[in-house]
């Protein structure tokens, strides 16, 4: 930052019209700099297995906080005022705090000592943890009251987990939208979702799933046969259950509106604050996963969450950068979302897949021609036996099918121009194609081929010859090889008679001057 800073300041005074700056100077603080702003290490994505662990973990842990604040409530509807009832009461407690009838102080000072509390209060104090020190019984007991009451930063960690997973979305943003932000749709939910740190703010629609792609475990819990609330993946079941789950603390905290993550929370000095959800600093990421008993492999941060969910996204999309890139830049999820260890898989899956495609395409293109040397005349039945039809067999015999150096099956399919084109590269490229058949009457021909081939290779340069000419110079040598001496004698007697010409286009004695 320094370094920018300093650099920043040398181009305004080289900008300036009265001030002298020497150019050498000049050019080095215009061109990119050396140095970065620090190093950093991109994580990786959650693992499939950690994903879906950590998903219902959060499903068990959203439906316990609900169910712990509706006991809470209901206890709290049974109980009266402490000074009707009792203040080592649990439910007159919660009545008291759910109305507003007592202060945090009055039962900081009304409360007896820890010594005369009853069996009751003692447990429900303690928790789960069973523990309970005179010094902070009271601070401890104020917080197991006001935890049936109001959502804490633990429960909250569940509905940051369930949208991000339904969402796709940052934790900023999910966490970032409040009641006037949110409009249900007849299926599915609208979320106007921002940005801080890009600047961005965006209207966003998530539809629900239709019937038939839910689970059957889904379907019957709609139906009424299970009474399990089963994890559903639609973000408008996740708004609507955190709408309710905090909207007592909402309704306590009228300031805060840009937020449905609202919590409670007691502090050492007995005062209590409604306030928006801060999860770095009451308690962590790691610390939810540790209590809810989830294992996770390298750095326990949620953007580890959104890159799983960003993984997903190209799955479906089948790689396309464009659509999985649909909240950002192709460019950021290139530099931030690409480096996952799933995709990198899929990548060299896919690199594999297409390479072997292409290398199966050029072994296809190249198998070369169809060779007949049996030394004799070919006939049509001959022809027939070897897979042409009829037509084909007899456009050869007469001629007609006649390219030059061999014979083509169907001039109309070859493998160098469109379908339904009459090829454009006869007799040039006849040794590289699969519908060229080479019969013994084609003989002069191709070693009339080979003096042409042989005065290009004397021309062209070694690489050159290669590229353009190396596949039909291999497939012509393992043709002349399979002749016997004397069919390649008798050959050369018709072309020193003349009855053997070779045509070639124009281009073939040209090409050697570029």
């Amino acid at each position: 930052m320094l370094a920018s800073g300093l650099r920043m300041l040398i181009v305004r005074r080289d900008d300036h019209p009265d001030r002298e700056v020497a150019p050498e100077l000049a050019g080095l603080a215009r061109r990119p700099g050396l140095l970065t702003s620090g190093e950093k290490t991109e994580r990786d994505e959650f693992t499939r297995h950690e994903k879906r662990a950590m998903v219902r973990a959060a499903w068990q842990s959203a439906h316990a906080a609900r169910k712990r604040l509706d006991e809470g409530r209901a206890l709290a509807d049974q109980g009266c005022h402490p000074d009707a009832g009792s203040w080592t009461s649990v439910p007159d407690l919660l009545w008291g705090i759910a109305h507003g009838g007592i202060t945090l102080d009055d039962v900081r000072h009304r409360v007896p000592p820890l010594r005369e509390w009853p069996h009751e209060l003692r447990e429900f104090a303690a928790g789960g943890d069973k523990v309970l020190i005179a010094a902070t019984a009271r601070i401890q007991l104020l917080r197991r009251l006001f935890a049936c009451l109001y959502p804490h930063t633990f429960d909250l960690h569940a509905f940051r987990v369930l949208l991000m997973d339904a969402t796709g979305y940052t934790s900023e943003e999910v966490t970032g939208f409040g009641e006037k932000q949110v409009e249900f749709l007849p299926k599915g939910v609208r979320l106007t979702l921002v940005k801080k740190r890009a600047g961005l703010l965006r209207h966003r629609a998530f539809r629900d799933l239709p019937a038939s792609r839910k689970k059957p475990d889904e379907q019957q819990a709609e139906e009424g046969r299970l009474t399990v609330n089963w994890p559903r993946r639609e973000a408008s079941e996740v708004v609507r259950q955190l709408l309710d789950f905090t909207a007592q603390a909402r309704g306590r905290a009228a300031h805060v509106t840009d937020t449905l993550f609202v919590s409670a929370a007691v502090r050492p000095d007995y005062t209590v604050v409604f306030g928006p959800w801060h999860p770095t600093c009451d308690l962590s990421f790691k610390a939810w996963l540790d209590g809810v008993g989830v294992e996770v492999q390298g750095d326990p941060h949620i953007g580890r969450l959104r890159k799983s969910v960003k993984v997903e996204k190209a799955i479906v999309t089948e790689g396309r950068v464009s659509d999985a890139a649909d909240d950002h830049t192709e460019e950021a999820f290139i530099g931030h979302y690409a480096q996952g260890t799933t995709l990198q898989i899929l990548s060299g899956r896919t690199i594999a897949t297409a390479q072997q495609h292409w290398f199966d395409q050029a072994l296809d293109h190249v198998d070369g021609p169809t060779v007949l040397s049996d030394g004799q005349d070919v006939d049509q039945g001959q022809l027939q036996a070897t897979g042409l039809s009829t037509q084909e067999a007899e456009g050869i015999m007469t001629g007609q099918l006649d390219m030059g150096v061999s014979h083509c099956k169907n001039p109309y399919q070859g493998p160098f121009s469109r379908p339904g084109e009459l090829c454009t590269v006869a007799p040039l490229r006849c040794l590289e194609c699969r519908n060229a058949w080479i019969l013994p009457s084609n003989l002069p021909q191709l070693l009339l081929f080979k003096r042409h081939l042989e005065r290009l290779r004397s021309v062209l340069a070694p690489p050159a010859f290669a590229r353009l000419w190396g596949q039909s110079w291999v497939n012509l040598g393992a043709v002349l090889d399979d002749r016997t001496p004397e069919e390649l004698a008798h050959a050369r007697k018709h072309i020193e008679a003349g009855e053997a010409v070779l045509d070639l286009p124009l281009a073939a004695n040209t090409e050697f001057d570029a």
